[in-house]
């Protein structure tokens, strides 16, 4: 399968430009230079950067230059540092992965559409000149299964106008289950070499989700260990998540959960980026904060020794904050150890 070169070992910096309260206290503070030398410090090659319309597009879709200069910074310091880049875009008018947002429409407007074309192509002429070195990740996590045929309308066109500017910038493509590995057989094939596959993975939910207060059917006291049999995985999943768990093909509901289950469901990622000739990268993979730290190690652990295996780079949900910090002071002790497998 070929690799994504540059982009091995990354983090998120969720929370800074995206899913926040989008004022300037924010945008100056959370991230600060000094965050993106540390990165660079641990010895990670590329930072994934989430960012909402809401930063450079006012209402009525007339772009802000101050919010253009926050996402150039992030460009510069990350050029500072030798670090590679991920443009995400997080939100864009009429569609939000968060059931929390107001933002509905996006897959039958054409007018909200025709926005999304004209942020990326802005966004291609801005940052396109940084193909070397930066990335753009047309939309993060589609939700529902019916928006694929739409999705991949929109998406083709948007990278035929986006190649219209810079033709060998990586494109990041997901589908839809919120760039679910099952979603990609749905996803386009006849893509140019510059577009790569994207997945997030944060299986086993339940697990990685523990306790995790936007999910309705979830009790916030609820806490498992890793390493726990498929049997309570099944059982916990059943109780908490509504569905079952683990796939029919374990059998040996006594078995504790291990690196064969991340080989199983990655395996399915790599056979389709084969068969397409596709490179393949993993934006987001963490676990909630209500999990202990030890245990936070030995999922990275595991899903991170499946990734080398196959190749895959990856970046950690988050950076800071957002549930999932690996800077936050509650990771102090594991830290290192996270950093080696990362």
């Amino acid at each position: 399968m070929r690799r994504l070169e540059g982009y091995s070992h990354g983090v998120n910096l969720g929370g800074w430009l995206s899913q926040c309260d989008h004022t300037r206290e924010r945008y100056d503070n959370f991230i600060k230079e000094e965050d993106i030398e540390t990165i660079r410090k641990w010895g990670l090659d590329h930072v994934r950067v989430p960012v909402d319309y809401n930063l450079f597009e006012d209402e009525q879709g007339n772009y802000k230059e101050e919010g253009f200069a926050y996402i150039q910074k992030a460009v510069d310091w990350c050029g500072k540092y030798g670090l590679n880049m991920v443009l995400d875009i997080h939100k864009t008018c009429g569609f939000s992965f968060d059931k929390g947002e107001a933002e509905i429409g996006f897959f039958d407007s054409r007018d909200y559409q025709e926005r999304f074309y004209r942020m990326w192509t802005e966004l291609a002429k801005r940052f396109g000149k940084y193909s070397d070195r930066v990335a753009f990740e047309l939309l993060n996590e589609v939700t529902a299964k019916e928006y694929s045929d739409s999705w991949n309308a929109i998406s083709t066109e948007c990278i035929k106008r986006i190649r219209n500017i810079t033709k060998d910038t990586k494109i990041l493509l997901g589908g839809y289950w919120n760039n679910s590995i099952d979603a990609l057989p749905d996803l386009p094939a006849t893509l140019d070499e510059n577009v790569v596959y994207n997945f997030h993975c944060y299986e086993p939910l339940i697990f990685t989700h523990q306790g995790a207060g936007w999910i309705d059917s979830m009790d916030l006291k609820f806490r498992m260990p890793f390493e726990s049999t498929y049997g309570d995985y099944d059982r916990f999943s059943k109780e908490q998540l509504g569905n079952g768990f683990p796939p029919a093909q374990y059998e040996d509901k006594n078995k504790v959960l291990g690196i064969e289950y991340f080989e199983n469901l990655v395996n399915r990622a790599v056979r389709i980026a084969e068969e397409r000739n596709v490179q393949l990268y993993c934006g987001e993979f963490g676990v909630i904060e209500n999990a202990t730290c030890e245990d936070a190690l030995k999922w990275i652990s595991t899903i991170c020794k499946c990734f080398d295996k196959f190749g895959i780079g990856r970046a950690l949900w988050s950076y800071r904050s957002m549930n999932f910090g690996i800077s936050d002071a509650r990771m102090d002790s594991v830290r290192d150890e996270i950093l080696k497998v990362l």
